[in-house]
């Protein structure tokens, strides 16, 4: 069974189909790049898959439950559960240290371990920048602490939004460095991107236009 299914997704504002029948599954595992140009959807999807917002029409599914008719709460459960998030904007607390903004994430779901927090830091290289707050960190330092934050808590799926649209050539390779090993280590990612060269390390890319899937196909040159 697949760790994420899409049956028929449709999500319409008005007479404006933001996504317009979307069928895909992922598999637990996988490394899925979502693609397209601006409008096409992408950030729908992600905010579907995310659990942050419902779709009009259609079912999701994740482990097998269908998710598409939940409460917010309940969303908000699985989100916390299932769902590390990681977004282009870094969205640390700025008085927070990057170890205490790292345990933000562990408040919210069982119990703040320092040391577990240190060690989130360490797997993404920022271990001695622990105590520095987010002003005395770089964008790809801020953003590696963001990746840290979204693994604390040992998610089902790790969902990246645009993680290297800040960043500039160095840094986009250390964080596409780190999801390599994540996916070495079996982690689910789903990456939303504009970025072909983001796209071109995915395993298997889906590509949208104007909220309809125009391609889904392997990555053939992936893991050479």
């Amino acid at each position: 069974m697949s760790l994420l299914e899409l049956h028929g997704i449709s999500k319409i504002y008005g007479d404006l189909k933001a996504l317009d029948n979307i069928n895909f599954n992922i598999d637990n595992g996988e490394w899925v790049a979502i693609m397209g140009p601006s409008g096409s959807g992408k950030s729908t999807m992600m905010n579907i898959i995310g659990c942050m917002d419902k779709p009009t029409l259609g079912q999701v599914l994740l482990d097998g439950k269908d998710i598409s008719k939940l409460t917010k709460k309940e969303l908000t459960e699985i989100r916390r559960d299932k769902i590390g998030l990681i977004f282009q904007q870094f969205h640390l607390v700025n008085y927070l240290t990057a170890v205490e903004n790292v345990m933000v994430a562990q408040y919210y779901h069982s119990i703040p371990d320092e040391q577990e927090a240190l060690e989130a830091l360490e797997r993404v290289g920022l271990k001695e920048r622990a105590y520095h707050l987010p002003s005395q960190l770089s964008g790809g330092e801020q953003q590696r602490v963001c990746i840290a934050r979204a693994l604390i808590n040992h998610p089902e799926i790790v969902l990246a939004d645009e993680p290297t649209g800040n960043l500039d050539e160095a840094n986009e390779n250390i964080v596409l460095d780190i999801f390599q090993q994540l996916h070495k280590e079996g982690t689910t990612l789903i990456v939303v991107t504009h970025d072909p060269e983001v796209g071109d390390v995915a395993q298997r890319v889906i590509t949208l236009e104007h909220g309809k899937i125009t391609r889904d196909a392997l990555n053939e040159s992936f893991g050479k």
